[in-house]
């Protein structure tokens, strides 16, 4: 398999890609917010060769004051790619149910923490028409050890100060974001200065991703400057979410388009625990 350049793959270059001398890893993501972990689907039919991955045991640490999905140990997270044959030489896919968010966390994670060769299946099972298995694989355990900082995080002052003086993108849905309902968090609205970006303006009606000239477009639109820096040596661009899932899959689109961005990973459900952080509602003032 040639050396996996973009954030995306294809079925149809998957199915070469497996097929190949060199076949990727596979991880299925397989999650739905609020609703139990997804291995049961996994069982029923997944990939072949694929891996499960729970999202909440493993690309996740226990929700608390850092929010509701908050970073894993690092350490942790290592062991569990490794045991799922994960190497830093081997191509890695990363697959869920077919809205993205989830594989775009083990992607982000991956990206993360070092490993430079990982993809999203573009469009995810749901765009898959190969077939499905219920076998279970035993991988060889990788050799994957994971030494984060290789994409930019923010904390929640970090967060702030890209609202002030940059682009912060609030990843979630628009109602969410103006504070006209909030079905998970302690309070709706959005972070004072933040600009709504729902990620279901990054994807096609099969969810696909859009061209990169398109996101590219709706990004320069929403204010992003064309190579996404600022004037200091950080990114001028931050995106959150709800919980630092689907804002992971504003920074696939994000680097189809080809601009540089960091992520709260602990989003609205950290910035949100604490009571004494700023709160705004209503509209986005563009």
């Amino acid at each position: 398999m040639a050396r996996m350049t973009t954030a995306i793959i294809s079925a149809s270059e998957l199915a070469d890609a497996t097929a190949g001398p060199r076949p990727p890893v596979l991880l299925d993501v397989r999650y739905v917010p609020g609703a139990p972990p997804g291995r049961p689907e996994y069982d029923a039919g997944h990939l072949p060769g694929a891996v499960f991955v729970d999202l909440e045991a493993e690309l996740s640490a226990p929700p608390g004051v850092g929010g509701r999905h908050p970073l894993p140990d690092v350490g942790a997270f290592g062991a569990s790619m490794r045991r799922a044959g994960v190497s830093s030489g081997t191509p890695v896919v990363v697959y869920d149910a077919g809205l993205g968010w989830a594989a775009a966390r083990a992607w982000w994670m991956l990206r993360w923490t070092g490993h430079r060769d990982v993809t999203v299946l573009d469009g995810g099972l749901a765009g898959w028409d190969g077939p499905l298995t219920t076998e279970i694989p035993a991988p060889e355990e990788g050799d994957f050890s994971p030494v984060p900082g290789a994409l930019p995080l923010l904390d929640a002052d970090g967060a702030a100060a890209l609202a002030r003086e940059g682009l912060l993108l609030d990843a979630r849905a628009a109602e969410r974001y103006r504070g006209d309902v909030e079905p998970l968090d302690r309070v709706g609205g959005h972070i004072p200065g933040a600009v709504s970006a729902p990620t279901s303006e990054n994807v096609d009606a099969d969810g696909r991703f859009l061209p990169a000239a398109t996101l590219a477009a709706r990004f320069k639109a929403l204010g992003a400057t064309a190579d996404g820096t600022g004037p200091g040596t950080g990114p001028a661009i931050g995106v959150y979410c709800g919980s630092g899932v689907s804002a992971a899959h504003q920074l696939v689109a994000l680097e189809i388009a080809g601009i540089p961005a960091a992520l709260y990973a602990g989003s609205w459900s950290e910035w949100t625990a604490d009571t004494s952080r700023p709160v705004a509602t209503g509209p986005d003032p563009q």
